[in-house]
């Protein structure tokens, strides 16, 4: 089995085979080679500008009250983040571009939705923002130090549980057209905010495997460009991570 496997769709097994033997790694010059310093220098000009569109339409949604307004900001944020990202993972090479742009765009949604969430349970934004980036300092501590090691087994258990996550919410989308919702799922019964802790959990394992691709590509001698790529691919993450987060902090509000 290859060495890098990622459930992250942006970071998939083979983005980095190409500069992992000597076809690219003895051709690219030193400076001009992807860095760990960069590519978190990189992921925060992400996670800034998707601040800047979220804001914007936070502050949107607050003067008008009015769902109707953001929604077609938030309709525009989703297709268009989707569409972005298809490219940039087709494309690798026009990350520096399409990167910071699905920052942007997937910023519309996660304004739009934080601004109705929290409307309905005051603080739950700030509560969502301080819990996605605590567990990503915490797991990029863990994941530095050592105390957590990605082996064949870890990929293959996080790939396997995020691939069923992804197929249950495929099949649910998909059977909500003909009548059959997953209440007790969705709910916040102890099965639902069960259920959302076990998906938080393996999106923040996904963090871990992109922490893990990103060094592999340093390694292998990656071009410059791929620190983009290698922002792009844990912003991706994290935003999973942030509305996984807001799903079940919601849950957990509305018991009270």
């Amino acid at each position: 089995m290859p060495l890098m496997k990622t459930s992250n769709p942006a970071l998939g097994e083979n983005t980095f085979r190409d500069f992992a033997g000597s076809r690219f790694g003895g051709a690219i010059d030193a400076t001009a080679r992807m860095t760990l310093s960069g590519t978190v220098n990189k992921t925060g000009i992400l996670l800034l500008c998707a601040f800047v569109t979220a804001a914007w339409v936070w502050n949107l949604f607050v003067k008008s009250g009015d769902m109707a307004a953001v929604a077609p900001l938030l309709l525009v944020g989703g297709i268009g983040g989707f569409i972005v990202a298809m490219v940039t993972v087709f494309k690798k090479e026009w990350s520096p571009v399409t990167a910071p742009m699905y920052a942007l765009l997937e910023g519309l949604v996660l304004g739009g939705m934080s601004a109705v969430f929290d409307l309905r349970y005051p603080g739950i934004a700030i509560q969502a923002v301080g819990l996605t980036f605590g567990t990503l300092l915490a797991l990029l501590l863990a994941y530095s130090s050592r105390l957590i090691r990605v082996t064949q087994k870890f990929r293959l258990g996080v790939v396997a549980a995020t691939g069923g996550i992804m197929l249950f919410y495929v099949l649910q989308m998909i059977l909500g057209f003909f009548g059959f919702h997953f209440t007790s799922v969705n709910g916040a019964g102890p099965i639902g905010i069960g259920f959302s802790l076990i998906v938080v959990g393996i999106a923040a394992l996904n963090l871990v495997l992109d922490f893990d691709f990103v060094e592999q590509g340093v390694n292998y001698g990656a071009p410059k460009y791929m620190e983009w790529y290698g922002a792009f691919g844990i912003m991706v993450t994290l935003v999973w991570l942030y509305l996984e987060m807001l799903r079940l902090l919601s849950k957990m509000r509305s018991r009270d």
